[in-house]
C-alpha cells in the first residue's frame, strides 16, 4: 500500500514540475483559443509546424528565402520574413502577425487573427484582445517586473488593463505600453526583451481580469523612482518593490 501512494505522490510531483511550479501557474492555464492563437497563429523564431511551412514555401517561390522548407522558424526564416516585410512597407520584426499573413495571402491565418476565422480565435478568452496584445503584454510584464513575484508580474500587467480601460489613457495595449515616457522599459530597451512563460501566465490573467493591484493606475519602484510627482499619488497596495497606487 505504501508503494502504491509513493508512486502516486511522485506522478503528482512529475506533473506539477511539468506544468510550472506553483499555485498561481496552474491556475492559470489560458483559454483553448489564446493558445491556438499564440502558439499556432503568431509565428516567430523558434515556432514550428505547417503553417510555418507555408510561410517559407511562399517566400521561397518569391525568392525572399533560399533555406529548407521543414515547418522550423530558424534565423533564415526570420531573416527572409524581415525582407519581405520591409518590401511591403511592414513593420520589419520578423514576427508573422496579422499585417504579414494578410501580404503574404494567407487568409486563413489572417481571419484567426482577425476574429473571423471558424474554429479559432484572436481573443483571450472573453477579454477581446489579440494574441499580439498578449505577446506585447507579456513582453512588457517580463521587462519591467521579471524579478517580481508572480503575483507582482501580473500585478503590472493589471495596471496596464486598468490604463487601456481608463479614458485617461490610450485605449488599446500598444497605446499605453508606447505613450512616451509611460514605462521605463520602452526607453531603455528592455521592452524588446523576449517574455518567458511565466510572463506569459501573468499577461493572461491580467487579460482575463485579476487585479491584485485593486484598480491602480500607476506602480513604482520607490527606491529608483526619479519623478517627485508619483509620490503624491494615493497608495492602494505594496506588493514585492512596487508601490500600486491612483
Amino acid at each position: 500500500m505504501k508503494k502504491v501512494l509513493l508512486a502516486a505522490a511522485i506522478a503528482l510531483s512529475a506533473a506539477c514540475v511539468a506544468a510550472g511550479t506553483g499555485v498561481a501557474v496552474a491556475a492559470s492555464v489560458p483559454p483553448a483559443s489564446v493558445t491556438f492563437a499564440v502558439q499556432t497563429a503568431v509565428l516567430r523564431q523558434g515556432s514550428r509546424g505547417a503553417e510555418v511551412k507555408e510561410v517559407q514555401r511562399r517566400l521561397k517561390q518569391w525568392g525572399y528565402y533560399s533555406g529548407s522548407v521543414d515547418g522550423i522558424f530558424g534565423s533564415g526564416t526570420k531573416a527572409a520574413v524581415i525582407s519581405f516585410q520591409k518590401k511591403n512597407g511592414l513593420t520589419a520584426d520578423g514576427i508573422v502577425g496579422k499585417a504579414t499573413y494578410a501580404a503574404l495571402g494567407m487568409n486563413a491565418s489572417y481571419n484567426a487573427l482577425n476574429g473571423s476565422g471558424s474554429g479559432s480565435s484572436s481573443s483571450g478568452g472573453a477579454s477581446g484582445y489579440t494574441s499580439s496584445d498578449l505577446y506585447l503584454l507579456a513582453k512588457a510584464i517580463y521587462a519591467e517586473g521579471r524579478g517580481e513575484s508572480y503575483t507582482g508580474q501580473v500585478a503590472i500587467g493589471a495596471v496596464i488593463m486598468n490604463r487601456v480601460k481608463s479614458p485617461s489613457f490610450p485605449n488599446t495595449v500598444s497605446g499605453v505600453i508606447y505613450q512616451k515616457g509611460a514605462f521605463t522599459a520602452v526607453t531603455d530597451g528592455q521592452i524588446n526583451l523576449e517574455p518567458n512563460q511565466t510572463a506569459y501566465n501573468a499577461a493572461r490573467d491580467a487579460m482575463n481580469g485579476w487585479d491584485p493591484t485593486y484598480g491602480s493606475l500607476y506602480y513604482y519602484n520607490p527606491a529608483v523612482a526619479t519623478s517627485s510627482w508619483i509620490f503624491d499619488r494615493k497608495t492602494v497596495t505594496v506588493i514585492g518593490k512596487h508601490v500600486f497606487a491612483i
